[in-house]
């Protein structure tokens, strides 16, 4: 075919179209001034030392990076994704003598917010502070107070936290934490104590034996991607050490009826307060120690100060006449007095150093027994001031007054005993029975055991040994004889008995002892003691001959109208001794007399 008509070839060998196309052109690159004009040397040089020298820079990046900076890199790295995650230690438990809980950790949500990415409208707020049980002022201050990391509410019950999340708010999160429960509430609450949103213990057993119960955090080193997942571990891990569980000589049965009789008390006397302790004489454990006003262990609010005090062991006062039964003791005790000796009491009044000592009730003339039976006053001082001080003070001392008790429990006083060298004529007089002296109501409990055992003392315990092994008081101090302290029980015992001061200490089926005491409050503006405020004691043991228990009772400022201890304090000896015998399984010592009175009713036939 001949192509001549449709295309020719121009000067430069160049092709063109002979039909409409003649109008474009064919580019002849390799005429193009620029691919024509020869390249320097230099550029193509300074291109290739160029290339050359950008690998040397990634290089010496790369050797810095990999090598020489390396530490440095990898720590930005672990800062970013490496974490240490705490593996929390669960607190031991409390548990009485019978492995009964009286307190556990238990997991519980807790719900945090990053306020910086919190999104929510008005009404949303307003439903979140509902559920978290605070007001939407609330709510707003603690959004506002902290752009980083805030806490909603700690440890929420399941409820509240799953209808939280259901909102479907931004930026709320929530974390597994332990709370703290106490199944025996109230009743329990200032032996166990308390703990903070840490499980850190506040109060009570919870403080006391804190390094026991708390244990060992444990760590543990992850790498974590991006979206928070555990990718790997890291270096050594540390293990959790769980804290030890905690056996104590409390009896919740024990301790919660007298935490029943000693709350009915103080509203049936419209009382101040008051308190209740109960040992084990065999052991010096201590079975119950109750008080009231109480609190709820574990509720995080505003809660009275003095409702918190456990009063048993950080109060004390002066007791009264419970302190009769020691001078009737050292005077035993020391030859100068039998039981049947006579102290002459009339006219009821007596004075020393111009002021007056006086009796409630008259009698021209006691026994030592019957001092003790009638809680006389001048016979008490007559006999007291016949026994050198030094004697008497050094009997105190060796019962434990003056003294911290030895039982490991937060917040114990020593009370008041001061030295003998510094009594005056009406001091050596009056600290017979119960004035110039002042005593917490165990302290008080703890040297009524000696008479219960046969004149010694072992140390008090609040707590047991490991599982299975018995608690076995090795260290006992004799105190007074056998002999001396066998008559003063007996003289204790007559004080519940018939012309004794404490008829309503008796319990049905048991023989029981214990003494009175009615003490008027010293008031510190006025520098006197008041007519119209007054503590009522009652100490004593049971059963009578063999004694397995001592109860002291204390109620503060009664205002009903009776204020006696035999009235105030011995109604609730009595019903703390019957139910705690019952407990123990301490058979009855006593014939129970029927209160079921039979007689004759006339039968009436009916017509129909």
């Amino acid at each position: 075919m001949n192509f001549g008509r449709f295309f020719r070839r121009d000067s430069r060998g160049g092709a063109r179209s002979r039909s409409g196309a003649a109008s474009v052109r064919s580019v002849a690159y390799s005429s193009s001034p620029l691919l024509a004009s020869k390249t320097p040397p230099w550029r193509s040089k300074f291109v290739v030392a160029l290339v050359g020298l950008s690998f040397v820079v990634l290089l010496g990046r790369a050797l810095y990076v990999q090598v020489l900076g390396s530490d440095f890199f990898k720590k930005q790295g672990e800062i970013r994704f490496a974490r240490t995650i705490d593996l929390l230690a669960s607190r031991g438990r409390i548990l009485d003598r019978n492995g009964q809980i009286l307190a556990v950790s238990v997991p519980a949500p807790s719900l945090w917010v990053l306020p910086k990415d919190f999104e929510a409208d008005r009404a949303q707020r307003r439903q979140l502070a509902r559920l978290l049980g605070m007001t939407p002022p609330e709510l707003d201050n603690k959004l506002d107070n902290n752009p980083n990391f805030v806490w909603l509410r700690r440890q929420v019950e399941e409820q509240t936290a799953k209808d939280v999340l259901a909102l479907g708010l931004k930026g709320i999160h929530q974390e597994r934490e332990y709370k703290r429960k106490y199944p025996e509430g109230e009743a329990a609450a200032h032996v166990v104590g308390s703990t903070n949103a840490d499980e850190h213990g506040q109060e009570g057993v919870e403080f006391a034996h804190e390094a026991e119960l708390s244990g060992a955090d444990g760590t543990r080193r992850v790498i974590k991607d991006r979206l928070g997942r555990v990718v790997e571990d890291i270096g050594e891990s540390v293990a959790r050490v769980d804290g030890r569980d905690l056996r104590l000589t409390i009896d919740t049965k024990i301790q919660f009826f007298a935490y029943q009789r000693v709350r009915d008390a103080v509203a049936e006397h419209r009382a101040t307060s008051g308190s209740v302790v109960v040992l084990d004489v065999a052991t010096g454990g201590v079975l119950a120690m109750a008080n009231y006003p109480s609190f709820t262990p574990g509720v995080r609010g505003i809660t009275a100060a003095s409702a918190r005090r456990n009063l048993a062991l950080v109060d004390t006062a002066e007791p009264g006449s419970t302190m009769k039964p020691f001078i009737a003791a050292l005077a035993l005790e020391s030859g100068r007095f039998r039981p049947s000796d006579v102290i002459q009491t009339a006219p009821g009044k007596l004075y020393v150093t111009g002021l007056p000592i006086t009796d409630e009730h008259s009698m021209p003339a006691m026994t030592v027994e019957q001092v003790v039976q009638k809680s006389s006053n001048v016979g008490t001082a007559k006999i007291a001031l016949q026994m050198p001080a030094r004697e008497i003070w050094d009997l105190y001392t060796r019962v434990g007054f003056g003294q911290k008790p030895q039982i490991d429990f937060p917040g114990r006083v020593t009370g008041k005993l001061r030295a003998h060298q510094s009594w005056r004529p009406i001091d050596h007089a009056t600290i017979g029975f119960g004035y110039g002296v002042s005593v917490s109501l165990m302290q008080l409990a703890q040297a009524y055991t000696v008479f219960a055992r046969d004149g010694d003392m072992v140390p008090l315990s609040l707590t047991l040994p490991e599982e299975g092994a018995p608690l076995e008081p090795q260290v006992r101090q004799q105190v007074v004889s056998a002999q001396t302290a066998k008559a003063v029980r007996r003289m204790l015992e007559m004080v519940t008995q018939p012309g004794g001061t404490a008829l309503k200490a008796a319990v049905p089926g048991y023989s029981v002892a214990g003494k009175t005491g009615t003490s008027r409050k010293w008031v510190d503006k006025e520098r006197r003691y008041a007519n119209d405020r007054h503590r009522g004691w009652f100490v004593g043991m049971a059963p009578a001959d063999k004694p397995r228990i001592v109860v002291a009772v204390m109620i503060d400022e009664p205002k009903a109208g009776k204020f006696f201890g035999g009235d105030v304090a011995a109604p609730v000896f009595s019903q703390v001794v019957q139910q705690t015998l019952r407990t123990m399984g301490v058979p009855p010592d006593l014939d129970v007399k029927t209160q079921i009175v039979a007689r004759d009713i006339p039968v009436v036939e009916e017509s129909y």
